[in-house]
C-alpha cells in the first residue's frame, strides 16, 4: 500500500508539480498586472475622448444623413438666409446676396454632414468598440483565467487528498478508482487553464501590436478637422505595423531590420531546439499556441522562451508569415522566370541560379536564412528536401492570378516543387559563404554544423559547381553581384 501511494505521489510531482509549481498559471496573472493596468487606462482615456468627440459634432450621432443634415445649425442658417432673400426680392442687392450665400451655406452643411458621418465611421465607432467591447472582453477573460486557476487548485487538492486516503482506507480498489476520476478532472481543469492562458496572451499581444492602428483614430479626426498633414507624417514615422500581413520591404524599412522578425525568430528557435523534431513543418501545431506565438511576434516581444519547446508551433508561425505576405517571398515579378528555369534545370542548376541572382536583396537575404540549414537533419526528422519542398513550396511562391489558394497550388505544385527542392537540397551552392542567422543579436547562436554536405543524392556530376558567369572563362569564376 505504501509503495502504491509513493508511486502515485511521484506521478503527481511529474504531471502537476512540474507544470504548476514551476510555471503556475498565477505567474501569468502576476506578470500581466502591469499590462492590465495599462489596458484599463487606455479604456478610460478612449471612453472620455469618445465622449468629448461626440460633443464636438454638430449633428446627432447615429442619425440618418437626411435627418442629420436638417438638424445642423448651418442648415438652419441657410434656410433663414434664403427665405430672407426671397422676402427682399430680386430687386434688392442684399436679397440676391443672401440667397446666393444661403445656397453656399447649404453646400457647406452638406459637406459638414458627410465629414461627420465619415468621422463617426472611421473614428467614433472603432473607438467605442475599443473602449466598450474589446478591452473589457480581454479584462473579463483575465478574470475568467483567475477562476479557472482556482478550479484547478481545488481539483488538485481533491486529487491529492484522495491519494492520501488510499493508505488509511480499507477499500483500496474503490479509492484508487476515485483517485483516477479526480486525476482526470484535474487534467481537464489544467487543459482549460492552458487554453485560456494562451488565448489571453494572444489577445494581449494582439492589442499592443495594433496600438499604431488605435493611434491613427486620433490622427484621422485631427487631420480631418484641421487639415494637419504634418500630424499624419509624424504618425507614419513612429507607428509600426504588425509583421504578419505586411509587405516584406515595408516591414524591413519600418523596423530597421535586414531579416524579418518572424523569419529570424522562428529560424533561431528551430535551430536551437527543433531541427530534429519528426515531421517538422508538416505536422500542424495547436491552434491556441500558434495564435499566441503569431501575436507575440507581431508585438515584437523578446519573451519567446515558452515556444522553444514547441517546434511545430514555431514552424507553423513561420509558414503562416510566408503565406500571409501580400507578395510571395520569391516574388510575382520572377514567377515566370522561376517556372522557365525549372524546366531547364533537369541536368544543371545554372538556370535556377541565374534567377536567384536577380532576386531583390531583402527577399534573397530572408530566403537564404530560411533555407540554409533546413535539410541538415532530414534523416532524423524524416523531412527530405522533396518533402520540405512539397509543404513549403506553396508558401514561398504562387501565381498572381485570380482563384482560390487550392486552385493555384494545384496548377503550379509540380513546378514549385521542382524549383524549391533543389534550392533546399543545394542551399550551400545557391547561397555560398557563412550565413548570419542571429542578425539582430536577439537570440542565442546554435552550434555550427555542416549545412548540406551529407546529402546522399548530391550528384556532383549533374551539378555545375562554377557560377554561370564563369562561362566566359573556363578556369575562373566571375565575381558575384552584391546581394
Amino acid at each position: 500500500m505504501k509503495k502504491q501511494f509513493n508511486r502515485m505521489k511521484q506521478l503527481a510531482n511529474q504531471t502537476v508539480g512540474r507544470r504548476c509549481d514551476d510555471t503556475h498559471p498565477n505567474l501569468l496573472l502576476l506578470s500581466s498586472a502591469q499590462i492590465e493596468r495599462r489596458m484599463e487606462l487606455v479604456r478610460v482615456v478612449s471612453h472620455n475622448t469618445h465622449k468629448r468627440m461626440v460633443s464636438c459634432l454638430q449633428g446627432h450621432i447615429g442619425a440618418e444623413a437626411e435627418k442629420r443634415h436638417k438638424k445642423l445649425p448651418l442648415t438652419g442658417l441657410s434656410q433663414a438666409m434664403v427665405e430672407g432673400g426671397n422676402q427682399l426680392g430680386e430687386d434688392s442687392l442684399i436679397g440676391k446676396m443672401m440667397e446666393v450665400c444661403g445656397e453656399a451655406e447649404n453646400r457647406l452643411a452638406s459637406e459638414l454632414m458627410q465629414h461627420e458621418l465619415q468621422i463617426e465611421k472611421d473614428v467614433l465607432d472603432p473607438l467605442s468598440q475599443l473602449a466598450e467591447l474589446d478591452i473589457p472582453n480581454i479584462l473579463r477573460q483575465r478574470k475568467h483565467l483567475a477562476k479557472l486557476v482556482l478550479d484547478y487548485d481545488s481539483a488538485r487538492a481533491r486529487w491529492l487528498q484522495a491519494t492520501k486516503s488510499i493508505i488509511s482506507g480499507t477499500n483500496t480498489q474503490a479509492l484508487t478508482a476515485k483517485a483516477d476520476l479526480l486525476k482526470e478532472e484535474m487534467d481537464e481543469a489544467m487543459n482549460k487553464v492552458e487554453l485560456c492562458k494562451d488565448q489571453l496572451a494572444a489577445d494581449m499581444y494582439s492589442f499592443f501590436s495594433r496600438e499604431g492602428d488605435y493611434a491613427r483614430y486620433f490622427v484621422t479626426v485631427t487631420c480631418g478637422l484641421h487639415r494637419m498633414n504634418r500630424v499624419q507624417l509624424f504618425s507614419d514615422s513612429w507607428t509600426e505595423k504588425p509583421a504578419f500581413g505586411t509587405a516584406l520591404d515595408e516591414h524591413l524599412k519600418r523596423s530597421g531590420r535586414e531579416i524579418a522578425l518572424p523569419v529570424e525568430a522562428c529560424v533561431m528557435m528551430l535551430l536551437e531546439t527543433g531541427m530534429k523534431e519528426e515531421g517538422l513543418l508538416r505536422i500542424a501545431a495547436g491552434a491556441s499556441k500558434l495564435k499566441k506565438l503569431k501575436a507575440a511576434l507581431d508585438c515584437s516581444t523578446s519573451q519567446l522562451e515558452e515556444f522553444y519547446s514547441d517546434p511545430h508551433a514555431v514552424a507553423g508561425a513561420l509558414k503562416s508569415y510566408l503565406r500571409e505576405l501580400p507578395e510571395p517571398l520569391m516574388t510575382y515579378q520572377l514567377y515566370d522566370e522561376w517556372i522557365q528555369a525549372s524546366r531547364r534545370a533537369s541536368l544543371r542548376l545554372q538556370p535556377l541560379w541565374l534567377v536567384c541572382d536577380t532576386f531583390p536583396r531583402g527577399n534573397k537575404a530572408n530566403l537564404e536564412v530560411f533555407l540554409a540549414k533546413l535539410a541538415q537533419d532530414s534523416e532524423v526528422n524524416k523531412m527530405t528536401p522533396s518533402n520540405l519542398a512539397i509543404v513549403l513550396g506553396p508558401n514561398l511562391m504562387w501565381a498572381k492570378t485570380e482563384g482560390s489558394l487550392a486552385e493555384m497550388a494545384a496548377a503550379t505544385s509540380v513546378h514549385v516543387v521542382a524549383i524549391v527542392e533543389p534550392l533546399i537540397q543545394h542551399a550551400d551552392w545557391f547561397f555560398p559563404g557563412d550565413v548570419e542567422f542571429n542578425v539582430s543579436g536577439m537570440f542565442a547562436m546554435p552550434a555550427a554544423s555542416s549545412s548540406h554536405g551529407n546529402h546522399p543524392d548530391y550528384d556532383c556530376g549533374t551539378v555545375e559547381r562554377k557560377r554561370p558567369g564563369s562561362l566566359v572563362g573556363p578556369e575562373s569564376d566571375a565575381p558575384r553581384r552584391d546581394r
